[in-house]
């Protein structure tokens, strides 16, 4: 084995600072002459990414120990703006929210942290980490020189300072970098009709409000090597996303930092993003490990992302766009076939990486963690279920001229139903250019059909009787989270209905579907009509919402088999678990053993368009990821 001293010197280092949080010593983490220095000492990042609020707070210390043992000495992670400010003006820093205790715990496991704030992330989650809200502030535009916008960055990176600043090596914490902007040349080569000096402009004041707001640790941009002129922004280092020829890389980070390293591959990617209706993407455990030792042998620092995926939990999940699929929403599951299953589990991939670290590394590299318990349950018997436009007619909607957006209602996500009264009979070809994103067409509550924005299916046929109601309930699949279309992110129906080209105009009635939260599920099913659960088969391709209870003398990890199903959201005792959907290729939702409880336990379905007539649902012991059935 090669021994490196620098490295062992500044492990060493690292560990009495990291070993004990109670000490509060102070370091130094610098770039002097092309390196990384650790209290003056040469020494190479070997990071994997992982983000807290994909998982479960209970897990955070056993997915960072077993980032350790597969050799690695620091943990990145994205920063969610809206994660932590869901609301204007709310923030919330609790339980799974609580960053300053995720940073705690990693150095309390002997890693450094690099932090990546954005205020943009991108990340496959919901608006690239941007609050919903920022939509409707008056004259804000995001991601570029914009006095309303900028000065709303700058309130979310002053509170974050505020909660997480003194987690700094500089005083006595983990932090040794900070990402400023995120993948910023990415969208400069994107939105050409922008001057590159507003872009630039931009992406200089972002950093300057981190500095401003107490950042003092080296701040860094990241970008692919041939988008450094529109990404890097002086005083910053840039980074390299997916470049695995290091000559290129160099070339690139010499240009642009002054003709030295350090050099960093910031998103070394060992698996890849997946979308609902395609193929999972998988990547080879050879190609990785082969790279990564092509790295520790040239001196080039490097973070996995993701080195452990995690769960978009809720409604975090974003969505992708292309001009085929005019939306590609990411699946639930966050896997990326990474290192680290989705469960924590250690795939052939994680040992072959580790293989190769404790052949390179000088520092001690633990043993791996156990995997934890996992559970199966048979079966869940459902026993109640209500028809949800029967609920909504009791609920209180908002009439206007037009449908209402999501935004408009100050309804984040999930779903909104649209209803119009028609007293003359009209027939033809219902069409919703602006639907955003999946839609269920009901007539007097009798189903229609449905609408599809990834399948750019906007338009079906439709006849309205005298005296009939329009249904319409809209799906916020996610909004946008990377590229130029960013900006345009409004959920719901987003421009007029037209039934035969004809606007149809006067009297909508929007009703915001209440089942964002648990409260609001709970209520629902207690306030709502129960419908003949012997006759589910009756309700065919409508919206309904089941219930049910199981009891556990045991808790563990576990996966819940939706492939039977259609479409819809799964809560368990009270938390949103995630969206499934039949065309795959993820065909189970992985439940936290964290989120079971001895005892009674609870399920809620809201199946979106009833296929089939469901009595009960089942876990299994393994994950089914890669399925399609379209």
């Amino acid at each position: 084995m090669k021994f490196n001293r620098s490295i062992f010197l500044a492990a060493l280092l690292l560990g009495s600072v990291c070993g004990s949080h109670a000490q509060k010593a102070t370091h130094s983490f610098t770039i002097q002459d092309g390196n990384f220095q650790y209290d003056g000492k040469p020494v190479q990042i070997h990071a994997g990414e992982m983000h807290y609020a994909r998982i479960p707070h209970q897990y955070w210390r056993h997915r960072l120990q077993m980032i350790k043992a597969m050799g690695l000495n620091t943990v990145a992670t994205y920063v969610f703006w809206n994660f932590h400010e869901e609301q204007e003006g709310k923030w919330d820093f609790e339980g799974d929210h609580d960053l300053a205790k995720f940073i705690q715990t990693a150095q309390e496991e002997g890693l450094m942290v690099i932090l990546r704030p954005g205020p943009y992330a991108c990340a496959e989650w919901e608006f690239g980490g941007y609050p919903w809200w920022l939509q409707k502030v008056d004259g804000l535009e995001i991601r570029r020189d914009n006095a309303p916008f900028l000065a709303y960055t700058a309130k979310y990176l002053n509170r974050l300072a505020k909660e997480i600043g003194h987690l700094q090596i500089t005083q006595g914490g983990p932090i040794i970098m900070v990402q400023a902007e995120n993948e910023f040349g990415s969208y400069v080569s994107q939105r050409k009709d922008i001057p590159l000096e507003e872009h630039k402009a931009y992406n200089a004041k972002i950093k300057k409000q981190l500095e401003d707001a107490g950042f003092q640790v080296p701040l860094f941009t990241s970008d692919g090597t041939w988008l450094f002129e529109g990404g890097a922004t002086a005083g910053a280092l840039p980074t390299a996303n997916g470049e695995d020829n290091i000559e290129n890389l160099k070339k690139a980070v010499n240009q642009y930092h002054g003709g030295q390293g350090p050099y960093m591959v910031a998103e070394f990617y060992p698996g890849w993003l997946s979308h609902w209706a395609e193929p999972f993407p998988k990547v080879s455990a050879e190609k990785i490990a082969t790279q990564t030792e092509l790295y520790l042998q040239n001196q080039v620092s490097f973070n996995y992302y993701m080195v452990h995926g995690g769960t978009n939990f809720g409604f975090t999940s974003g969505a992708n766009y292309n001009k085929q699929h005019h939306i590609q929403p990411d699946l639930t599951s966050y896997d990326y076939d990474a290192p680290v299953s989705e469960a924590g589990w250690a795939t052939p991939k994680y040992h072959a990486i580790r293989e190769v670290m404790l052949k390179h590394v000088a520092y001690q590299v633990p043993e791996v963690p156990a995997a934890l318990p996992v559970i199966e349950i048979p079966s869940i018997k459902l026993n109640k279920v209500v028809n949800v436009l029967d609920a909504v007619a009791t609920l209180p909607g908002k009439e206007a001229d037009q449908p209402l957006t999501f935004e408009q209602l100050d309804h984040p996500f999930g779903y909104v139903v649209y209803s119009r009264q028609f007293n003359q009979p009209i027939q033809g070809t219902l069409s919703i250019e602006g639907l955003r994103d999946y839609a269920m067409v009901y007539v007097d509550g009798e189903p229609v059909g449905e609408l599809n924005r990834y399948f750019n299916n906007y338009a079906l046929d439709i006849d309205v009787p005298f005296n009939s109601t329009l249904q319409i309930v809209v799906e916020n699949m996610g909004r946008i989270n990377y590229g130029a279309e960013i900006v345009h992110n409004n959920k719901g129906l987003i421009t007029p209905v037209h039934i035969n080209d004809i606007e149809i105009t006067g009297s909508w009635v929007s009703t915001a579907l209440p089942i964002n939260h648990a409260e609001e599920v709970e209520n629902l099913l207690k306030s709502a009509k129960t419908a003949n659960f012997n006759k589910i088969s009756a309700l065919k391709d409508m919206p309904l919402l089941y219930s049910g209870e199981f009891e556990l003398t045991d808790v563990g990890d576990t996966f819940l088999d939706m492939e039977a199903w259609g479409k819809g959201i799964v809560y368990i005792n009270g938390r949103n678990i995630g969206r499934y959907w039949k065309v795959g290729p993820q065909q189970t939702l992985f439940i936290p053993g964290v989120y079971l409880r001895k005892g009674k336990n609870s399920l809620a379905i809201f199946e979106q368009a009833n296929r089939g007539s469901q009595t009960t649902v089942h876990t299994v012991k393994q994950p089914v990821l890669d399925k399609l059935a379209l």
